[in-house]
């Protein structure tokens, strides 16, 4: 008899991804690569793989468990097999290869219990913070972050990151729904404490402090300082007529509460812009066409998107403040150029991320997109594949439409939105001619860009699109 460990293999840096499904059970027989249990984060779900063949003898995790890398998950008799041996004579081995998706950012775990020093309305409080924090987006954001400042609250943000209180206190002041800079802080140098945040709630609840203003969503909700607006309603909609309830996947409940804070925190502007990409698309089927006539299978198929975001690219590099993000007082401008790209899925939208696309010509960049579209509609994306992001591209034109208004992806300070292209009559100064457009949406934070910039911005891009050897001056 062999008995080897099936651990949970890599899965970066996150903990607490909890198992929606057990695949076997004790005395069945699996083989090599045969999935025994299902994981589900934000973003995707993924089988951990028996790494041998035999026969499960014990299951070592249920259904609602929540697991991280190196948790042990069954132990599988497997005669004859090649595995490692540890010092106490134990053959072990750790699934390496992770042939589905790679679990994205969990939610973080509410407190185990209410406050001692609380009232028991202020356990109630605590108790109600626990029940939605499965809602909640936790410190590693769908979308990429600067860490320190993925760790604060919108509203820490807009007054400078001011409180004075460690990430593990921050956390728990958002469950709580308590905004750190109105907390009076007990320790060192005025930092905040557990123990502070205690007392405030504990203040609020006896009327003798203020409660922090926060949004009530449809999504559960996130605190959102400077704002008090009303509760969602509560309709019972089946007394109209028939209803049908589903739930929403965990992604949508996680994104749902980050578009819901860009869109209230942040003071966002669309500006509208044709680009004629008469040329540039005859050139893009051209190319595709020599392309397959020369049975070239290594070459890329030039898409839209190559050129859009090399485009894009170049616009940066002028206006740096496009690749910028606010960190309290400061603008963290950039170096680096990493576009994300919205991708459609059967379980909601997803923004892979090219990393050094300034590096990269288009026929990589074609490549690298349809591969990374490729894993996230299969659900295989990597949680690093969907971070670091400087700037979003989000493209509708495979299905229509004309122009929209797309949410700014926090902490970036701009998102451009592309639309269906369609022939319109252009007037040349003689006579109207048929010209392909393709509608651009910019999205940017007014904060950080005002109308004439992105104005500018946008002229250039649609200038790059008419004619890209303008990207070579």
């Amino acid at each position: 008899m062999s008995i080897v460990e099936v651990k949970v293999p890599d899965i970066g840096d996150f903990k607490d991804v909890p198992i929606i499904e057990l695949l076997v059970k004790v005395g069945d027989t699996v083989k090599a690569e045969d999935s025994l249990i299902t994981l589900e984060s934000d973003k995707a779900t993924m089988d951990v793989p028996s790494p041998v063949s035999g026969v499960v003898t014990e299951l070592k995790v249920k259904v609602g468990d929540k697991v991280a890398e190196g948790t042990l998950v069954a132990l599988i008799d497997s005669a004859g097999a090649a595995t490692g041996v540890d010092a106490g004579g134990t053959a072990t081995a750790t699934a390496t290869a992770v042939p589905a998706a790679a679990i994205a950012a969990a939610p973080i775990a509410a407190p185990t219990a209410a406050p001692a020093a609380a009232t028991p309305a202020a356990a109630a409080v605590a108790t109600s913070a626990s029940a939605v924090a499965d809602s909640r987006p936790g410190d590693a954001e769908l979308i990429s972050a600067p860490s320190r400042v993925s760790m604060l609250t919108p509203a820490e943000r807009l007054i400078g990151q001011a409180a004075h209180a460690s990430p593990s206190v921050r956390r728990f002041a958002r469950e709580l729904g308590v905004d750190v800079a109105k907390v009076a802080g007990s320790g060192p140098k005025g930092r905040i404490m557990h123990s502070d945040v205690q007392a405030f709630v504990k203040g609020v609840l006896t009327g003798a402090a203020s409660p922090a203003p926060t949004l009530a969503g449809s999504l559960g909700g996130a605190s959102l300082g400077g704002l008090d607006l009303l509760p969602w309603p509560k309709i019972d909609f089946a007394k109209f007529g028939e209803i049908d309830v589903q739930p929403l996947s965990r992604i949508k409940k996680i994104s749902g509460a980050n578009l819901s804070r860009n869109w209230a925190m942040i003071p966002a502007v669309t500006y509208h812009e044709d680009a004629d990409i008469t040329e540039l698309e005859a050139f893009r089927v051209q190319i595709n066409k020599e392309n397959e006539k020369s049975g070239d299978k290594s070459a890329a198929k030039l898409t839209m998107l190559a050129f859009l975001i090399k485009a894009c690219v170049k616009a940066m590099q002028k206006y740096p403040e496009f690749n910028a993000s606010i960190d309290g007082d400061n603008l963290v401008l950039k170096k680096y150029f990493h576009i994300g790209f919205a991708a459609d899925t059967p379980n909601g939208l997803m923004v892979p991320v090219i990393k050094n696309a300034d590096c990269k010509g288009v026929f990589e960049l074609a490549r690298e997109s349809g591969e990374l579209a490729r894993q996230a509609r299969e659900g295989k994306l990597k949680p690093a594949d969907m971070q670091g992001a400087c700037f979003t591209i989000s493209s509708v034109g495979g299905i229509g439409g004309t122009y929209f208004a797309p949410i700014v992806n926090a902490p970036e300070v701009a998102i451009l939105g592309v639309s269906k292209s369609a022939m319109k009559p252009v007037w040349d100064g003689k006579a109207f001619v048929p010209r392909l457009t393709l509608p651009l949406s910019l999205t940017a934070d007014h904060r950080v860009i005002d109308g004439a910039l992105a104005t500018r911005f946008n002229v250039y891009l649609a200038q790059l699109m008419a004619d890209l050897r303008r990207s070579m001056l």
